[in-house]
């Protein structure tokens, strides 16, 4: 089915130069002469390379036909990330660069979803929140306003800002899109 670039939607898998991409963000722009561009900001599936690029609005694509599968995060070993299929129990490997910055987003036991294209496996999705550990944080400022915030880390290694209530150890929710503080979990 093609796709033209005026229906681009975040989360959408295109073919762009024969490789499965995903659109990350997109901007709609008028110049004062002229046909309307897109700014576009893809991820490359079988790379991992994000790359920006502007199209004409009336350029067509394919869309990707993606597959999914649910599995479990087991573990990592030198930066080679395990999975193993709820179905088949098969174990799937993916490396550091094909899981990205969604390592931050899973622990031993977590349930994702393994993206496969053409039989290939491609990468792994997680769910829009998940729940992390606060591994280290500062202790609160005593009689600081409640809207103020600090730096926490958590067992997986994200960097975030969070509430001064937040004491190591505690269980928080996260938002897997842009790594922010959603609440306590």
């Amino acid at each position: 089915m093609a796709i033209s670039a005026g229906d681009f939607k975040t989360g959408l898998t295109l073919i762009v130069d024969g490789d499965p991409c995903q659109v990350m963000d997109f901007q709609h722009v008028k110049p004062g002469k002229g046909a309307a561009i897109l700014k576009t900001k893809m991820r490359n599936l079988k790379t991992g390379a994000i790359q920006e690029r502007n199209f004409n609005a009336s350029t067509k694509f394919e869309q990707a036909n993606i597959s999914r599968r649910d599995a479990q995060y087991s573990y990592e070993a030198d930066s080679i990330y395990y999975f193993m299929d709820l179905e088949t129990y098969d174990t799937y490997e993916l490396s550091k660069d094909q899981v990205g910055d969604n390592r931050y987003y899973i622990v031993e036991g977590s349930e994702v979803s393994l993206m496969f294209f053409e039989g290939m496996l491609l990468s792994v999705s997680v769910p829009e929140k998940v729940e992390l550990v606060i591994a280290e944080t500062d202790p609160a400022i005593k009689g600081a306003p409640s809207n103020q915030t600090k730096d926490a880390t958590t067992e997986t290694g994200l960097t975030l800002r969070v509430p001064q209530f937040i004491e190591p150890g505690e269980k928080i929710v996260v938002f897997s899109t842009d790594g922010k503080y959603a609440g306590r979990a």
